[in-house]
């Protein structure tokens, strides 16, 4: 068994064997999202078109250490940020197809956006106050007049109407791996649940250019109200990223 660097924000990983990769929580809060994945991940693997991690076997508190922690199944690939998939419309198409795929699935019985999941789908007007902060705090380190244009702009997009349906919570390139150029895995459901489809559009702007991003669009039929939704979803989030590693303030990411 060996350390598997870099480790996650949320978890110490150490590779066991070839085909296995251990977990364990750093937080309280971790520890409950790895028993929801326990529970849903066997049951929405089957019905996704690409591999994504199954719980194998869990494991107590022992020796010293507090939490529950699990075993997964290792995912061969590289993620996007070390090996970068060439045909981005591809990939766009890919990713549209993932995305489908998991919002076909019942929601039913699904966990609605709390803290397991970071809040990720809950109505963007309740990231308003946090987002603001981070505009403050940032100051003129941006331009702050065409932020809190695009900031309005999604504030005032129709809220989701629809049931709430299932969300990854966190696609980026980081828990997107590769395979022989092609998307092949999707990892880390630490912000799964059931709530507002927007939040997964968040990774049009993560992974794709601005072409590509267009090609997702239309394959996802994507309205018009969630995807200026998605944008207050990746603009919030992009700057209270920027306000937390720049201005050591805390924030919710």
């Amino acid at each position: 068994m060996e350390l598997f660097l870099p480790s996650g924000t949320d978890n110490q990983l150490y590779r066991l064997g070839n085909d296995k990769v251990l977990r364990f929580p750093r937080s309280t809060g971790t520890n409950q999202t790895l028993k929801k994945e326990r529970e849903w991940l066997p049951r929405l693997a089957p019905q996704l078109p690409l591999a994504i991690p199954i719980p194998l076997a869990s494991g107590a508190p022992g020796e010293g250490y507090l939490f529950e922690w699990a075993v997964y199944s290792w995912l061969p690939g590289e993620n996007l940020v070390d090996t970068p998939v060439r045909d981005k419309n591809q990939l766009a198409l890919d990713m549209a197809q993932f995305i489908t795929a998991l919002q076909r699935i019942s929601p039913q019985g699904g966990p609605l956006p709390a803290e397991h999941n970071f809040f990720r789908g809950v109505p963007l007007q309740q990231r308003d106050a946090a987002t603001r902060k981070a505009i403050e705090a940032l100051g003129p380190q941006i331009d702050v007049n065409a932020v809190n244009a695009l900031w309005e702009a999604a504030l005032l997009a129709p809220r989701w109407s629809g049931p709430p349906v299932w969300i990854h919570g966190d696609l980026d390139a980081r828990n997107l791996l590769a395979q022989n150029g092609r998307l092949s895995a999707v990892i880390d459901f630490g912000g799964l649940g059931v709530g507002d489809p927007a939040c997964d559009m968040m990774v049009a702007w993560k992974i794709l250019p601005a072409d590509a991003r267009q090609i997702f669009k239309k394959a996802l039929a994507v309205d018009e109200a969630t995807w200026v939704r998605a944008q207050g979803w990746v603009l919030s989030q992009a700057l209270m990223i920027l306000s937390y590693y720049t201005m050591e303030t805390n924030a919710l990411l």
